[in-house]
């Protein structure tokens, strides 16, 4: 065989290649770095949110609220952005709220966050 031919065969990825997916899986890892304590600021106030609907008044929910949100230390939202309505004999326990996370220059991303309880 020739030296040309044998090389013709060869495959796999260029350097050139292997730097750009190595940029590209970077800079997802820095957004997923970000992204990922804001899904663990949700579970915690979707937890504390639950833990809440204890209450038998609206000012009692928010109280309750309020202590979660002292221990599990998350600043998002506190009681006086909850929604509360009484469905029969339970409490139910709204929320939203947005996250911004700074990509690059004026580049944001923007998480909508939405729950309640059940």
């Amino acid at each position: 065989m020739r030296a040309g031919a044998a090389r013709t065969r060869q495959r796999g990825i260029s350097f050139i290649g292997l730097l750009f997916v190595g940029v590209v899986l970077a800079c997802v890892g820095v957004v997923a770095a970000q992204l990922v304590p804001t899904v663990i600021e949700y579970q915690a106030i979707k937890k504390a949110a639950q833990r809440a609907t204890a209450g038998t008044t609206v000012p009692e929910v928010r109280s309750l609220f309020d202590r979660a949100q002292a221990i599990d230390d998350f600043s998002a939202i506190s009681g006086k952005d909850l929604e509360v309505q009484k469905q029969g004999d339970k409490m139910v326990v709204s929320f939203a709220y947005d996250k911004q996370i700074h990509l690059a220059g004026p580049a944001w991303l923007l998480m909508k966050y939405a729950g309640r309880t059940d």
